[in-house]
């Protein structure tokens, strides 16, 4: 759908972004945009848990080239976020709030990623960068194509020595990460109206890390393979789009080489995508979806779940100025009955003689999330006791809205701003306070606020991009919701010293008013902080660049989880190849 019909709350990010931010981790990329948390536990491939608007990183559905990157066997259904790599990516779309009724009914953000395609020819390139903490990063791609299909191969290979993650860690030994990614994407067009594409990933990552208790000397292994193959037919009035797709997680860890947790997991979808265009001004979206989800716990217990879905929006607009759409899906899950999502869109657009254009946009939309199979067994397992295990667990529902204004300059300025008002209803969180398991709130989880984000061009070498978040987010006890920083911002700059040849970006992330909840001792205040990142890239010829940047250029020290540390300031170079 064209940005200008969109109702949604989006944030786009092309390759010349991503490199010019320079990052490793697509976490770090996300976290320069609007309303976009991150709480990292101690360093690169450590526990990472991204929040849109607030809400749980599991309640974050992310997308690779159609594949859905979620781990079956984590406490809940969730992205992994902390083991994807920014290699090889060509553009992410972030979708705020609400977005069940298409992409699942527990979505409360979806972030979509496309890698390259190359639709005519040869093209390829490979990375290789060092830095701090024993950083290595080797990636490569290459890609063809003509008029009777494509293929896109993406390989990386990042290694790093990392640091001590535990502040209370009297070792201080250095809790390293290993990180291999193989991705291919291959498509055979039959006809003009016919494609037929396949899409394999492959992560395989080691993480050594610290533990509060016990030996130090700990492992994790973590190993996801994802395939999704598709069938799409593209006609003038209907198309049509038949997939099948299976996500395979292996996770174990090791305590001094013996291996002391391991489980597997599986989701098996079949989908349908269809639409029907009924008029220039009236379309139809339809769907359905049959889930799987299995897991196989420690014990050798093997837990299995099915879910139906089928969806339905009607897509309309008056006069190439006033869009709306009203959609309605129903999923019916086995372990938690029927239950029905909506979701309204609106945007009005007013064209301006100067070529500028204004939108008044809102949003509106419902969804539930069962228990995941973890939840479920722990709370049944030998580890849980009262009053978790004594509490059965129930769906959480949930509910938002947001409306916002968007102005767009002729010279592609952009300026939005956008309230948000979203809530869950019996929210199932972790014990920490007991540590007896999860538990659900009985009431009401409440994140609303504010945002406002700027993108200009100052001079033909100069760009300005902002964003800043205010979320005032409370559990049903009026208690802030931990980790939820109430102000976040990002300032950047991007400037052409030698335009299209040497260019310099920096970013200053802040972040102000969060809390945590720890064991035994209850709510703790979290640092405030400012990170500054700078980074350069020079164009040696059309083939070679050379870039550089340093990370927390200032060396602040704050912790985004209560005793975990975070990297101090690190440089790092690099010589990027293309043809």
């Amino acid at each position: 759908m064209p940005v200008r019909q969109v109702g949604t709350s989006v944030s786009v990010l092309d390759a010349a972004d991503i490199e010019a931010r320079g990052y490793s981790s697509v976490a770090d990329v996300l976290r320069t945009q609007p309303a976009i948390g991150v709480s990292n536990s101690g360093g690169q491939g450590k526990a990472t848990a991204l929040r849109i608007r607030g809400e749980e990183g599991y309640r974050t559905l992310v997308l690779m080239d159609g594949v859905e990157i979620s781990d079956p066997t984590g406490t809940q259904v969730g992205p992994q976020i902390q083991h994807l790599m920014s290699a090889g990516i060509s553009r992410i779309e972030i979708l705020r709030g609400p977005q069940g009724m298409m992409y699942g009914a527990d979505a409360g953000g979806v972030i979509n990623i496309t890698t390259g395609q190359v639709d005519e020819g040869l093209a390829g390139g490979f990375t290789a960068e060092t830095g701090r903490y024993g950083t290595e990063q080797y990636s490569g791609y290459l890609g063809a194509g003509n008029e009777l299909g494509d293929v896109y191969i993406s390989v990386s290979d990042y290694q790093t020595d990392g640091f001590s993650a535990l502040k209370s860690d009297a070792s201080k030994d250095e809790d390293g990460y290993d990180n291999e990614t193989y991705h291919v994407k291959v498509g055979l067009n039959l006809n003009e109206q016919w494609r037929l594409q396949g899409v394999y990933r492959d992560v395989s990552s080691i993480s050594l890390f610290d533990s509060t208790s016990g030996s130090n000397n700990r492992k994790s292994n973590y190993d996801e393979k994802t395939y999704r193959v598709s069938l799409n037919y593209s006609g003038e009035v209907f198309s049509h789009t038949l997939a099948v797709a299976n996500t395979d997680v292996l996770r174990e860890n090791f305590a001094d080489g013996v291996s002391s947790f391991a489980t597997n997991g599986d989701i098996d979808k079949l989908e349908y995508l269809g639409s029907a265009k009924l008029s220039e001004v009236l379309s139809l979206v339809y769907g359905a979806e049959s889930e799987t989800e299995e897991i196989t716990t420690s014990s050798g217990d093997v837990e299995q779940r099915d879910q139906l879905s089928g969806y339905l929006e009607l897509q309309s607009q008056f006069d190439n100025r006033l869009f709306f759409t009203a959609g309605v899906r129903h999923d019916d899950n086995d372990d938690f009955g029927e239950h029905t999502s909506y979701r309204l869109t609106s945007a009005y657009v007013v064209d301006f003689a100067d070529g500028s254009m204004l939108k008044y946009k809102a949003s509106y939309g419902t969804g539930f999330r069962a228990p995941s199979l973890s939840e479920i067994a722990y709370n049944n397992g030998p580890f849980a006791f009262a009053p978790a295990s004594e509490t059965t667990l129930t769906e959480e529902t949930s509910e938002g809205f947001d409306v916002g204004i968007e102005y767009v300059t002729a010279d592609n300025s952009r300026i939005e701003l956008v309230y948000f008002d979203q809530e869950i209803k019996d929210e199932l969180y972790f014990d920490l306070s007991g540590f007896s398991g999860y538990l659900q709130a009985e009431g009401i989880s409440r994140s609303k606020g504010v945002e406002a984000s700027l993108d200009s061009p100052i001079t033909d070498r100069l760009n300005l991009f902002a964003n800043y978040t205010y979320n005032d987010s409370h559990n049903p006890d009026g208690e802030n919701r931990i980790r939820r920083p109430v102000h976040l911002a990002n300032l950047g700059v991007n400037y052409d010293i030698i335009p299209s040849r040497w260019s310099v970006t920096m970013n200053v992330r802040a972040s102000r008013d969060a809390e945590n909840e720890i064991f035994g001792v209850g709510y703790v205040e979290l640092d405030d902080y400012e990170v500054i990142d700078i980074s350069t890239n020079f164009q040696v010829t059309d083939y070679a660049e050379v870039y550089a940047r340093v990370e927390n250029a200032t060396d602040e020290d704050y912790e985004e989880v209560t005793g975990y540390n975070v990297a101090g300031a690190a440089a790092y170079a690099g010589v990027r190849m293309k043809f």
